[in-house]
């Protein structure tokens, strides 16, 4: 059931354009860790999936951010990650350290949107996210993604979602062009 869930959310991830290729990842609590999708695989491959252990031991090949799950879940109430690159989400992220949505669908769901820095891949990104992760549904690494917190790989699409039109209407409305946000 878990494998068509990865597959069904990694297409609309796609489809929609909040990945390209083969970028983001996905994850899944699960009894005694979770389950990740791997470094490089394409989001809607149902094969892909990898186990991590709730010590912080993840199977080969697991995604290259398997770390900023592991504290997500670690320090926080998520039962799902998703972790997309969306276009306008990563253009704001690098003129801004916090997102302010003018939309409603936003200002509901996501009222402030954190932007936190960090290398992809390293501790610190993890540490940052995940921070940020406690008290807020989404996080976007800078000039790196979103990191969407759910009940379930849907409801981490969805707040992916929102997150990007937010930040598309911010575009629309002059927001990249020297506004403050």
């Amino acid at each position: 059931m878990q494998n068509k869930e990865f597959k069904l959310i990694g297409q609309r991830l796609f489809n929609e354009g909040l990945v390209a290729g083969n970028f983001g990842n996905m994850s899944v609590r699960i009894r005694g860790g979770f389950l990740i999708t791997s470094n490089g695989s394409f989001l809607d491959e149902e094969e892909s999936l990898r186990f991590v252990s709730m010590d912080g031991v993840p199977e080969t090949g697991a995604s290259s951010e398997w770390r900023v799950h592991y504290l997500s879940y670690l320090s926080g109430d998520a039962e799902a990650i998703v972790h997309a690159h969306p276009p306008f989400s990563i253009a704001a992220s690098l003129l801004y350290n916090e997102i302010i949505p003018e939309d409603s669908e936003g200002k509901m769901f996501c009222p402030l949107i954190p932007v936190v820095s960090g290398e992809p891949g390293t501790v610190e990104l993890a540490e940052n996210i995940s921070k940020f992760l406690i008290s807020n549904k989404v996080v976007i690494a800078k000039g790196h993604g979103t990191f969407a917190k759910g009940k379930d790989l849907k409801e981490a699409y969805l707040l992916t979602s929102i997150v990007e039109h937010c930040c598309r209407i911010l575009y629309y409305l002059g927001g990249f062009g020297g506004r403050s946000l």
